[in-house]
């Protein structure tokens, strides 16, 4: 049996190397919205969650919506060159989250997979500036593939997309 590139690719800096995907759906929604101007560029912080964005073989997420959801957040380069000279930095905390059957939209649309899950996790975030701090909480949508999906690693799930714009929250 010959071995997918999937197979053999270990997992990105920071995105754990886990079997569990609701385990890896809070620990991605943590890291989206988790973001410190006083210790990385806008660049480090995008390359570093896109490299957890799997793009799929049927190129079902292509990177475009990659940009448009990490916009969605809230980040962008003008902003974060902005908050940098206020050394701001987010924090973000998972408060509850739902995953697969829990989500209505799931079982009227299930995934076209097997091994494919979706988690919708609130966050609690924070926002610090030297100007003050800002509360408040953020839904997002953590899609994760997982074994025995052919286009998973075989050890391992990984994230292949999230959504944070409101109009594509699943819930």
């Amino acid at each position: 049996m010959t071995s997918s590139p999937a197979d053999q690719s270990a997992a990105p800096a920071g995105e754990p190397s886990t079997l569990d995907f609701r385990q890896l759906a809070n620990i991605a929604a943590r890291t989206i919205y988790t973001w410190d101007t006083r210790t990385a560029t806008y660049s480090e912080t995008y390359g570093r969650l896109r490299s957890w964005w799997h793009v799929l073989p049927d190129d079902s997420n292509p990177l475009t919506i990659f940009a448009q959801q990490f916009e969605a957040t809230g980040t962008n380069a003008a902003a974060y060159a902005s908050l940098t000279g206020a050394k701001g930095y987010r924090t973000a905390q998972p408060a509850n989250s739902s995953c697969d059957e829990q989500l209505a939209q799931y079982v009227q649309q299930p995934p076209p997979w097997v091994g494919m899950h979706v988690c919708a996790v609130t966050l609690s975030v924070e926002e610090h500036t030297t100007s003050g701090d800002n509360k408040y909480t953020a839904p997002v949508s953590i899609v994760v593939n997982c074994p025995p999906a052919v286009s998973a690693p075989a050890d391992r799930c990984e994230m292949v997309a999230f959504y944070a714009a409101p109009e594509r929250i699943v819930y």
